[in-house]
């Protein structure tokens, strides 16, 4: 959940009320927010650096009211945003109706998107704030507005790049394109020495903000960058934008670009910020659309501003959230929370629109909720549930525990083991080849033992063996848990399984261990031992495979009604020296969600 922090004297100006602390506390905890703390700049610098550090004799002992603002809500993520939320809560305002306002001149600017862009960062959007007027507040507004975005629906940068730009200091059309990091060469924002691609990667590498967002583009053969109409780069998303077309309070005309590899986010931000800021413009709430032409020749116009109608019923709102209102009432509610709404002609129906500032509102239910926040949680009558409901324990997760019970009497410890791993741990260590395991790889591992999801709870106990092995033998260890297999039948691409898997690490194999666990194993679960293969058996068996990964003629496939549930056998001597072990093991592997 994302915190911003407002200066209370501004906030009560723009509000034209002055609150006490508990009084607005009550405000924000009515329209569904929470006043986190009452602090101020130089608290804050003591807390965050302590009491020597630089600059907290100049700091500000100006109030600061830091709010906790729900993640969905990047309308409220800025002054002007929850402002205007407030104002239209308290019925002092209604909710703004935000309009494209086409240029004086008849002339759009253009963005046009080069094919090329595709292979880093494909879309890009735009849009221009006109006669807008900053403040020194509006303009750090404007500023922590974005990098707020960032951390959050943008996802550090990686999903979508905001570009901000003095409109009168450029000239249109505008490129998004893609090139080789040695042709791109611009002075970058704050700085005077021109660079290229590489040199600027070098340049931000320990640079405190800057750092994290290099990985994003820094291995591309391609970066992309906007330039403009005499060549001037704008911007090199999403790193940093160049310094000649940086925006000022004396700013009059701001050009304002996207790009991003997720288009829906992508026009989302560009929503957020042209209407949060389009309060300061001369024609309040106007923007005027740009032209972005696509690598295919079509043209789209943006910022949508787009508003949607969705219709809710008066008795399924009453009902869902224990409430008795007249739909009158209701649409009055959401009205105060943003969404304009009337009844309509139908007793039970009310239309409501839901304004290009409220991308958070997907689904009916969204509605529903916010009618309870207008309501009020507290005002809710409390009842109990008209019905029982008795829980009771998932049926699989009940033969787990029951057999991790009866697995620990028989002698093994219990483990519990990482999830992920690396690819080795399931393919090259187990002497298999990555590419024949239908193993879910990570997209963007962080670290070399966490590349895939195991398709084995083998490497796992194999290494908890080697960070044990100067204990005394025997070793007995084994663990009850889910592995993950890609499935292209599932919806998900990706199903899990719950296996049992045990291990036995001694001077000799012992396979007669592991052998006697699953006979035990199989006792409990009321299971018989067949002799021999009959098709119409109900039990299980044992029957001869070849694995590389066991001792040639020391494996076998457990069968259970005639399909192959798991493995039994002895490690292949390569195999425990991978796992850097050098005594004996024999394991039992299988699945068990065929006996729930």
């Amino acid at each position: 959940m994302p915190t911003i922090g407002v200066k209370r004297d501004l906030l009560f100006e723009a509000l034209g009320t002055k609150y006490s602390d508990d009084d607005f506390q009550q405000l924000c905890f009515a329209f569904g927010l929470e006043l986190d703390e009452v602090t101020t700049e130089k608290q804050m610098l003591t807390r965050e650096q302590g009491d020597e550090a630089s600059g907290i004799a100049d700091a500000s002992e100006e109030i600061i009211y830091r709010i906790d603002i729900p993640a969905n809500r990047y309308d409220l993520l800025c002054l002007e945003g929850l402002v205007t939320s407030l104002l239209v809560f308290q019925g002092k305002i209604k909710p703004p109706k935000f309009e494209l306002c086409e240029p004086k001149d008849g002339k759009r600017q253009i963005l046009k998107i080069l094919p090329e862009t595709a292979s880093v960062r494909p879309y890009a959007v735009a849009a221009v704030l006109r006669d807008i007027k900053f403040t020194q507040s509006s303009y750090d507004s404007f500023i922590d507005l974005q990098d707020k975005l960032h951390q959050n629906i943008c996802r550090k940068r990686a999903l979508v790049a905001i570009g901000t730009h003095d409109l009168d200091s450029i000239q249109g059309p505008f490129r998004y394109e893609a090139r080789s990091p040695k042709d791109i060469n611009f002075i970058p924002l704050n700085q005077s020495k021109s660079m290229n691609g590489e040199e600027l990667m070098e340049f931000y590498n320990n640079h405190s903000q800057l750092k994290q967002y290099l990985p994003i583009i820094r291995d591309s053969p391609l970066y992309p960058v906007i330039y403009d109409a005499n060549d001037l780069v704008l911007s090199l998303p999403p790193i940093i934008n160049g310094n000649h077309s940086k925006i000022s309070l004396n700013t009059k005309n701001v050009f304002i670009e996207a790009t991003a590899t997720d288009l829906t986010k992508a026009k989302v931000v560009l929503d957020t910020i042209v209407c949060m800021f389009s309060t300061h413009c001369q024609q309040k709430f106007a923007v005027e659309p740009c032209d972005v032409i696509q690598p295919d020749g079509t043209i789209v116009t943006y910022p949508e501003l787009a508003v949607r109608q969705e219709i809710i019923s008066t008795n399924k709102t009453n009902k869902i959230i224990g409430i008795e209102e007249t739909p009158e009432k209701i649409a009055d509610m959401l009205t105060r929370m943003y969404l304009e709404a009337e009844k309509m002609t139908d007793e039970d129906s009310i239309q409501v629109s839901i304004p290009p500032t409220r991308h958070d509102i997907i689904h009916n239910c969204d509605i529903y909720e916010d009618v309870a926040i207008a309501y009020g949680y507290n005002n809710i009558r409390k009842t109990l549930p008209s019905f029982m409901h008795i829980a009771k324990q998932y049926p699989l997760n009940k033969l787990t525990e029951q057999l991790r019970e009866q697995v620990a009497q028989a002698g093994f410890t219990e483990t519990l083991t990482f999830t992920l791993c690396s690819r080795d741990d399931v393919a090259n260590k187990l002497n298999k080849i990555i590419d024949h395991i239908p193993a879910v790889h990570i997209a963007n591992p962080k670290t070399l033992e966490f590349q895939v999801v195991r398709t084995t709870l083998l490497p796992g106990l194999l290494k908890t063996l080697a960070a044990n092995r100067k204990m005394p033998l025997p070793l007995k260890l084994f663990e009850i848990s889910d592995v993950v297999i890609t499935d292209n039948e599932t919806e998900v691409g990706a199903r899990n399984e719950r296996r049992l898997c045990a291990i036995n690490c001694n001077k000799t194999a012992g396979f007669e261990v592991v052998h006697g666990l699953l006979d035990r194993v199989m006792q409990l679960l009321e299971v018989p031992w067949e002799s021999s293969n009959n098709s119409a058996s109900t039990g299980y068996w044992l029957q001869a495979v070849d694995d590389e990964t066991y001792f040639p003629g020391r494996c076998a496939y457990i069968i259970y009604n005639n399909v192959a549930i798991g493995k039994i056998g002895v490690l292949h001597p390569t195999v425990l020296q991978a796992f850097e072990l050098i005594t004996p093991c024999s394991v039992l592997e299988f699945n068990i969600e065929p006996f729930v």
